[in-house]
């Protein structure tokens, strides 16, 4: 039997997730009501005040008096004299599909719940052995030698950062544990040595240094992890269709969609609003839609079901840009109450929708990876930034905290390369194998965060951390990207496709 949304499930760390589950309270009162009405490409959802049992919801004071509505906060490329708005109807032109295909992508629902540890290790085991495969052929390695064995002259092992306790990485907790080939040992490391290092734990490493008393290995050098190589087209495609001279508008927004103090959707109706406006071609909305963390949910003081409301949700936003036509997809949230809790997590089912509505609407699991008129989209709602940056630790590196974290993200090549996982993110490994890794490096990477928003170039990789629609009772941000897919430069080095790129607060 197929395990429900937000029963009581199992968390990776073996304990019981304490999410709400799938039942409601029923105290009367006027259920939400969304309603949404098309009027020149105007989404207006009623803003009266609404009643959950015992508790009058009104529309969000703090948010309705916010300041600096439209206020571009971060910005990237070339965005003087740049014109935001999309091609004008020609949307049914943007060719957009998951770059696995169907066959090889996650598209339904499957079993969890259960797994066992020799199929985790195996996992685990297979990450290792595939990347220091990578980093002895980049590097010109001839061998590994056993983390545990002790030798008298310099020698390169291979291994997966872990931690000596369950506290928080430190320079002094460093384990190094070898795949089954170099024997399987954890063994001490000592990092004084290294001027320049950023680890963090799951991290798959190589090092060069010495192991004299065969307990402790003292670190003298650390490899770089490759990243790798970026989408191409193939060479029928770029025969048959020519290089579109015009630029592709991609909008991008992360829930939460509702103020804290209300389960009012102003802030959506906002968005909708500015879709309208600019008519982009793609609109990327990631989760949650009903968010598990929000105080009214987390007190069952809701009169309606979360499937009810979320239904009530896509249905104002498909009718609110059925006149602007903009290509539609939806990425689920494992904070999404009414959805599956479990990553990689599969993607909605909409079956009420209309023929014409579901050909402008992609459904996607998290995470995935995209191809929009031949530029490769990375997208996740799982905040891994927060999760790494809480756990990484770094010694004289020279970017930034995000930079390093993304940088990890596109050489380890997996959306989630935490290991262990934080508590709140329950993991499938055989599952993560198969579609939680990433098939190449994307051209752009989209991972929404409660950190700070930002637009970077990360090893060739557009990084975009569009921040939350909504922070607490105010609003938040949201991203919106030029992209253009180009040819090679005359030198032949790789151009990136995104043209430019902007945060604007909603």
């Amino acid at each position: 039997m197929e395990a429900s949304p937000r029963s009581n499930v199992t968390t990776s760390s073996g304990k019981p997730s304490q999410k709400s589950g799938g039942c409601y309270c029923s105290k009367g009162g006027d259920k939400l009501h969304i309603v949404a009405r098309d009027f020149g490409m105007r989404c207006l959802i009623s803003r009266c005040p609404h009643t959950f049992g015992h508790v009058v919801v009104t529309p969000s004071q703090k948010y309705s008096q916010r300041g600096g509505r439209g206020e571009v906060v971060s910005t990237f490329g070339a965005v003087q004299g740049t014109r935001w708005a999309g091609r004008k109807g020609q949307t049914n032109r943007v060719q957009l599909e998951l770059l696995e295909g169907s066959e090889d992508s996650l598209i339904n629902n499957y079993k969890y719940m259960f797994q066992r540890l020799r199929d985790v290790r195996n996992v685990l085991t297979e990450k290792i052995e595939e990347l220091g495969e990578e980093l002895r052929t980049n590097f010109n390695i001839e061998e590994f030698s056993p983390v545990s064995l002790p030798a008298q002259d310099s020698v390169t092992v291979l291994g997966q950062v872990c931690c000596d306790s369950n506290g928080k990485l430190n320079s002094q907790s460093v384990l190094l544990e070898a795949g089954p080939d170099q024997g399987g040992r954890q063994v001490p490391v000592d990092l004084s040595e290294l001027r320049d290092y950023s680890l963090f734990p799951g991290q798959v490493v190589v090092m060069e240094g010495m192991n004299t008393s065969g307990r402790k290995f003292v670190a003298s050098k650390l490899f770089e992890g490759v990243p790798l190589p970026f989408y191409s087209t193939p060479i029928k495609q770029e025969m048959d269709m020519d290089i579109p001279d015009e630029q592709l508008l991609v909008m991008v927004a992360c829930g939460p969609y509702t103020p804290s103090d209300g389960l009012t959707f102003d802030p959506l109706v906002d968005l909708i609003n500015v879709i309208a406006r600019d008519r982009p071609d793609v609109c990327i909305l990631l989760g949650p839609f009903v968010d598990s963390k929000h105080e009214q949910i987390e007190k069952s003081l809701v009169t309606e079901t979360f499937d009810a409301i979320f239904s009530r949700c896509v249905g104002s936003i498909v009718e609110g840009t059925k006149g602007v036509g903009c290509r539609l997809v939806f990425v689920p949230s494992q904070r999404d109450v009414h959805h599956h809790f479990i990553y990689p997590q599969p993607p909605f089912i909409l079956p009420d929708l209309s023929k014409d509505d579901a050909k402008r609407m992609t459904l996607v699991p998290d995470p995935c990876t995209l191809l929009i008129d031949g530029v490769t989209f990375g997208l996740t709602s799982t905040d891994i930034l927060f999760h790494m940056g809480a756990e990484e630790i770094s010694c004289a590196s020279g970017s930034d905290r995000f930079s390093r974290i993304l940088k990890h993200m596109l050489t380890q090549r997996n959306y989630y390369p935490l290991y262990p996982p934080v508590e709140e993110v329950n993991m499938d490994y055989e599952k993560f194998q198969g579609y939680g890794q990433m098939p190449l490096s994307p051209d752009v990477l989209i991972v929404p965060s409660e950190l700070r928003f930002f637009i970077k170039d990360v090893i060739g990789c557009v990084c975009v951390n569009p921040g939350r629609l909504t922070k607490g009772q105010v609003g938040g941000t949201y991203g919106r990207l030029l992209i253009q897919r180009s040819a090679p430069s005359i030198d032949g080095k790789r151009v990136s496709p995104c043209v430019a790129g902007q945060v604007v607060k909603i």
